[in-house]
């Protein structure tokens, strides 16, 4: 478990032998690892964007949305400090963003979800098609004999003969003597 560094030679434990190690002394735990208001390795912010909830309701988030800045953004947030005439409007607009995610023109857009959504749907409609399909042709048996026209003629024929329910029934609306349906 124990590396050795060329440069410094000085021991090095690997990563998964020092979080087994943490783990075990109950350093962080279970419970310190997947707390609500703590990042996984710590109480430090996750970065460069951490928190950051914006939407038309609420158009103003409790943190700004680029929480770590570099070099260049230091220089622009110290320039907004002086007078905002002599900021030009392509800096005033990085200010914007380092703030803020979207603008509400940007948050009242329309998107294009619904195209995919529907996409989906129809997706899902066509395979079960398919499906239902290749059941019928493959899995489903043969219809029984009893459902094929030549049957049903042959059943209707017989209760005919037969004369059956002849007060209300078939044999009532049947001509014997003619050999068809009454008119």
């Amino acid at each position: 478990m124990w590396e050795q560094d060329s440069s410094t030679h000085a021991p090095q434990m690997s990563f998964r032998a020092a979080w087994s190690l943490v783990l075990r002394k109950g350093g962080l735990g279970i419970r310190g690892i997947h707390s609500p208001g703590s990042t996984a390795h710590g109480k430090e912010k996750m970065s460069p964007y951490t928190n950051y909830h914006a939407q038309r309701s609420y158009p103003m988030p409790d943190e700004p949305f680029c929480a770590e800045l570099n070099a260049e953004q230091q220089a622009l947030k110290e320039k907004e400090k002086g007078s905002w005439t002599q900021l030009s409007q392509a800096e005033k607009v990085a200010l914007y963003r380092l703030q803020f995610h979207q603008s509400f023109a940007e948050m009242n857009r329309r998107s294009n979800e619904w195209k995919t959504i529907m996409g989906c749907v129809f997706f899902f409609f066509g395979f079960t098609g398919l499906m239902i399909w290749w059941q019928r042709v493959f899995v489903f048996p043969k219809k029984p004999i009893t459902l094929t026209d030549e049957w049903k003629a042959q059943q209707l024929q017989r209760i005919l003969d037969m004369k059956g329910n002849p007060v209300q029934g078939l044999a009532s609306r049947w001509d014997y003597e003619r050999k068809e349906w009454k008119k």
